[in-house]
Order: C-alpha cells, then sequence, then structure tokens
C-alpha cells in the first residue's frame, strides 16, 4: 500500500500497530485525538476527532487501507459511545466511500456476543448478544460495514477482539486471550488476501479452551500460534480458582454483562 491509516494510534492495540505494521505500507498515516509525540520518518500525525465529519474526510483521503482501532474502548455512557462509536464510525465509512474504498481492518469486540455462556462454542453465523451499550455500539459497527459491502464494495474484516494483552490477566482471557503476535499476523492475511469479502473474525489465539471457531475464514490463511493454556499454572498460582458463579465465569463477555448503565 501506498498509504496506511491507523485510527486510535495511541491506545493499546493502536500502539501495536504503530509498531508492528510498519511494512504494509509506504507511508503511515497515524490518527488519534491525544498527541502522538513525534512522527517518525515514515509516518504522518494527524489530530482528528471521529465526530468531526469534515475532519474524517480529510484524514481518510488518499488512504489504501485502514485499520480502525479509534472510538471508545470500553463502556460509558450514551453520549460517549454513540459520538466515538456511532457517528464516528458512519463519518468513517462515508468518507471511505468517497475516497477510493479503501479496504477496512474494524476492531469490533467479542462484547457484541458476550451474553452467549461460557458452554456454548459459537461461530461468525451466531446472533449477537451484545453485553453492553459498548457492545451494542459494535454490533452497530458490524451493522454498518456489511452494508457498505453490499452497497458500495468496501471489504472489511470486522474482528471480534477477545482480550489482547501481552499475557492473560485472568482465568477468562484463557478462552479469550489474543497475543500481540497473533494479532500482528491476523492484520497481515487481512492485507494479504486477494478477496476478502466482509467476514465475522474472533480474534483469538489458539486457546485449548476457546469459546469461539473461525472455520468459516479459513480462506485468510491465519495460523495463530499462541496459547493462553501455558499461563494457567501463573493464573492457579496468582488467583486461585475462579468464582463458578462470576459473571467471568458464566458468561464470553464476562463482567460486562454485570455493568449498570452509566447515567450522562
Amino acid at each position: 500500500m501506498k498509504r496506511l491509516l491507523i485510527t486510535g494510534a495511541n491506545g493499546g492495540l493502536g500502539s501495536i500497530c504503530r509498531q508492528s505494521l510498519t511494512h504494509l505500507a509506504e507511508t503511515i498515516r497515524l490518527s488519534s485525538r491525544s498527541d502522538m509525540g513525534e512522527a517518525a520518518e515514515h509516518e504522518e500525525i494527524v489530530r482528528c476527532d471521529l465526530a468531526d465529519r469534515a475532519a474524517v474526510e480529510a484524514l481518510v483521503d488518499g488512504c489504501d487501507g485502514i485499520v480502525h482501532m479509534g472510538g471508545q474502548a470500553t463502556e460509558s455512557n450514551w453520549e460517549v459511545i454513540r459520538n466515538a462509536n456511532i457517528d464516528g464510525m458512519f463519518n468513517l465509512y462515508d468518507a471511505a466511500r468517497k475516497h477510493g474504498r479503501p479496504r477496512i481492518v474494524y476492531a469490533s469486540s467479542n462484547h457484541a456476543i458476550g451474553f452467549y455462556r461460557q458452554n456454548e462454542r459459537i461461530d461468525a453465523a451466531a446472533t449477537t448478544r451484545p453485553d453492553s451499550l459498548y457492545g451494542v455500539s459494535k454490533v452497530f459497527g458490524e451493522a454498518l460495514a456489511s452494508m457498505y459491502h453490499d452497497k458500495f464494495g468496501i471489504e472489511t474484516a470486522c474482528v471480534r477482539i477477545g482480550s489482547c494483552f501481552p499475557q492473560p490477566k485472568n482465568h477468562r482471557m484463557l478462552s479469550s486471550w489474543m497475543s500481540y503476535d497473533d494479532f500482528v499476523r491476523l492484520i497481515e492475511c487481512i492485507f494479504r488476501v486477494p478477496v476478502l469479502g466482509c467476514p465475522i473474525i474472533y480474534g483469538v489465539s489458539a486457546n485449548d479452551s476457546a469459546w469461539w471457531d473461525n472455520d468459516a475464514v479459513s480462506y485468510l490463511g491465519w495460523h495463530p500460534r499462541d496459547n493462553a493454556e501455558t499461563h494457567r499454572a501463573r493464573l492457579d498460582a496468582e488467583f486461585g480458582k475462579p468464582d463458578p458463579d462470576s459473571p467471568d465465569s458464566r458468561y464470553h463477555g464476562g463482567q460486562f454483562t454485570a455493568a449498570p448503565i452509566q447515567e450522562s
């Protein structure tokens, strides 16, 4: 690619993308609402609020691909969710429609299906069951991506990210964890495959106890290599056995299923 846009480049996964995706394009355009420091020789830095439609149109112009990590990353009140993940998502896709229809990696979330129980293994055809306003916003984003694909041909990988950290932080993540290396390999596959379409992909490593089935996207050639099971003994020693009645032990979405609606 000539130019790859990474939104949310100051966030946890956005920062990983900034460090690890430089080989995918001649120029990496980085976007965030907050300061991103000095630009490297191969970088362009653009401060942008996704709720600002005109600013987003200018941001997307000239980009061959987009890794959309921007937006509200946790549960919040409706105003915050709406501005970042509803209006911001629409602004991004309509800008993409107007400026070359670049391929997009959309950071969806496991919270789009968070109310499935942990004894249920699901695939991309499972009905959405969001566990929060945040989860609802991710379902909206998947639906928007689907419509822009069917109507305008914009290809999107909707990646329902599980728990992407250097290592699992609790027992729930023995099932939901995705390593940074597997995450980067997934993005490489998404931009390398000749025809992407608009698939739902579960962002999860090759965990022994994973709840999610990615057989439908085998055509990507993505083969996760890491396994959270190697961390089980450490988690047992650190936390003991988990409470079987806790939301973290009952639902895919864990504690999000029990979170209250936040007032503005």
